[in-house]
């Protein structure tokens, strides 16, 4: 087999960007499977080149001119960025494959505008793609496997392809790493509700630990796992073995229902600076965070003071909201978590607005047959900028106002001085004044004030928000055309539209007789 010239494009960033914070923070958003697509690749004896998209690089020129074969790994509000990429390297005879999360979420939508679109993905289906990647056109190849593959190259295998990245962030510099797949819980609306939890290697996992230490004097990583320490003991005794206490910073995403205290007190042994627990709702969801038989202010208090008491053991804790879940109705579900921000000043709230992507979740087909999912271009679908379903128990206006009451209330100075005050960190301190006054608090609250006056004085935006015309506003059109930039020429005139519907009829599809 004649060696290819081979592309890896992992895209952190949704267009082009100057932002201090992009500067700062986006090379510490690098995925996984693009580094090991690359590390599958070049042990298939192919030339690989793998490109962390932060917004600050020109792609033009960092991918080959000649390159045989392109793998684009892109999250949904990244997807017009990959098609306009897509398009590009087609019309110089590439072929390109897209992976990652837009590719599970919208696999048919996808085949439009690549060669190949692969959902789970081993090496073997590395492989079998690499022994003859030809084009196909009109519509292209969709590959998957039943499930998660068992095994992942580790660290130090994908070394070669970690290491460029670290180069771009300037002082944060933090390693992807996984220790499981999947989810032993089953959230409606997570795309992991319905993939087998299934722990990786052990033994992997102590040998890339080891192997950070000779490359950093105290290694900062960050755990990709969906639902990290559910298999607690095995995998901090795996920590602990591969170095003393604290020679690593760890950050992670997990359950309120395995950070005990008991749990917590291991993990701040070994070097645990930040945590990333669930909360989503104060009507739902109760098994993540042990809270599954009381609701409303109960549980506000409950889960405070199990935060608060995090914070002997942790210095940085964000906690996880779902905004607009179906069980919430009224002011109630604002004005307790406004309780929360009171009660626990310390930790920094990360609130998503309810989003619906496509094939994520079972429960996408429920809002699908009931015609709530509304035709938000991609670009907008990252929890916050959109929420392509119509809110069950709330007027558009009504549900915005109430939004927009909690976000100012979260980020307003004196939140901002309580959260400074309550934390003793440093680093602490710094990261959740940036996040208030960025884009993510502050600058998000500009847009929520600005959809809501489109909704009250321009008819054909609100008609779109009703699902009454399927037109998109200029004022989300201009957005896009603003952050592609220069890809904006090379965006499929079809791209802008998708059918929010599709997991539906194909699931009608395929349950019709043949």
């Amino acid at each position: 087999m004649k060696p290819l010239k081979i592309g890896v494009i992992d895209l952190v960033s949704k267009g082009p960007t100057k932002t201090y914070w992009a500067q700062v923070m986006f090379a510490n958003l690098a995925s996984i499977m693009p580094q090991v697509v690359a590390t599958w690749c070049e042990q298939e004896g192919h030339s690989v080149k793998l490109i962390c998209y932060t917004g600050r690089e020109d792609l033009q020129k960092e991918v080959p001119e000649d390159a045989d074969l392109v793998f684009i790994c892109s999250f949904t509000q990244a997807a017009l960025l990959a098609y306009s990429l897509s398009n590009y390297l087609r019309s110089r005879g590439t072929v390109t494959v897209l992976g990652g999360p837009h590719a599970r979420c919208y696999p048919d939508d996808a085949l439009q505008y690549f060669d190949y679109v692969l959902g789970f993905t081993h090496k073997s289906t590395i492989s079998h793609l690499l022994q003859n990647p030809e084009p196909q056109r009109p519509h292209g190849k969709h590959l998957q496997e039943k499930g998660q593959p068992v095994h992942l190259p580790g660290v130090a295998e994908r070394w070669k392809f970690i290491e460029p990245t670290l180069k771009k962030a300037p002082f944060l510099k933090m390693v992807p790493m996984i220790g499981s797949l999947g989810c032993p819980y089953t959230c409606s609306f997570c795309i992991d509700s319905v993939v087998p939890y299934q722990p990786m290697d052990f033994g992997l996992m102590k040998e890339d630990l080891s192997f950070l230490r000779t490359k950093f004097k105290r290694p900062l990583v960050g755990w990709h796992d969906p639902n990290f320490g559910v298999r607690f003991g095995e995998t901090m005794d795996a920590i602990a073995s591969a170095a003393p206490p604290k020679s690593f910073q760890f950050i992670a995403e997990s359950s309120l229902s395995l950070l005990t205290e008991e749990h917590l007190k291991r993990m701040k042994e070994n070097g645990f600076d930040a945590l990333l627990p669930g909360v989503e709702s104060w009507y739902d969801l109760g098994n993540k965070s042990k809270t599954a038989h009381i609701s409303g202010m109960k549980k506000v208090e409950q889960i405070a003071t199990h935060v608060n008491m995090m914070f002997q053991y942790v210095p940085y804790i964000q906690t996880n909201f779902v905004l607009g879940m179906d069980g919430d109705a009224g002011a109630e579900p604002f004005e307790l978590t406004k309780r929360f921000v009171d009660k626990s000043p310390a930790a920094f709230p990360g609130y998503s607005l309810l989003s619906a992507f496509g094939e994520a979740a079972p429960l996408n087909l429920e809002y699908q047959r009931s015609g709530r999912v509304l035709p938000f271009p991609f670009h907008f679908l990252n929890n916050h900028l959109a929420m392509n379903l119509k809110p069950k128990n709330y007027e558009w206006v009504d549900f915005y106002d109430k939004v927009i009451d909690l976000t100012d209330y979260t980020f307003s100075p004196r939140a901002i001085y309580r959260r400074f005050r309550a934390n003793g960190q440093f680093t602490t301190r710094w990261m959740n004044l940036m996040r208030a006054v960025s884009s993510e608090g502050h600058g998000r609250l500009r847009f929520y004030r600005q959809v809501r006056k489109n909704l009250l004085e321009n008819r054909p935006f609100r008609e779109y928000f009703e699902g009454e015309t399927k037109e998109l506003p200029s004022f989300y059109l201009d957005i896009i055309r603003k952050d592609l930039g220069i890809w904006w020429q090379w965006l499929p005139q079809t791209a802008l539209v998708h059918n929010p519907n599709a997991y539906l009829a194909k699931s009608v599809s395929i349950k019709q007789p043949v």
